[in-house]
């Protein structure tokens, strides 16, 4: 089986900043052939995909928190992080940490709990 576990969540003042963590539980062969991916819903909301990381650290950021938002992975820890500067209250979400691998002619996803993130005053 695969675990994926999100923390860190909590309320934050607008302009603040907050570390989400990602830890997950997963065969080596898995882990190293993955894509992480952090991705957000608000409610009422579609989801959206926010930040992506491949095995060897390359990354993709939505333009909206281009500049602002880091994701990084720490292969030994099996663990993938998201920090997040300058936040806004319309990022007030559920924040959902995925990982993606292709197995069986398609892509496999699991998905994590998701961490609640409040940007208010």
């Amino acid at each position: 089986q695969v675990q994926v576990v999100e923390s860190g969540g909590g309320l934050v003042q607008p302009g603040g900043s907050l570390r989400l963590s990602c830890a997950c539980a997963a065969p080596g062969r898995i882990w190293s052939n993955s894509t992480m991916r952090w991705n957000r819903q608000a409610p009422g909301k579609q989801r959206e995909l926010v930040a992506s990381i491949t095995y060897n650290g390359s990354t993709t950021y939505s333009d909206s928190v281009k500049g602002r938002f880091t994701i990084s992975r720490d292969n030994a820890k099996y663990t993938v992080y998201l920090d997040m500067n300058s936040l806004k209250p319309e990022e007030t979400a559920v924040y959902y940490c995925n990982l993606d691998i292709w197995m069986s002619g398609a892509i496999r996803g699991y998905w994590g709990q998701g961490t609640q993130v409040t940007v208010s005053s």
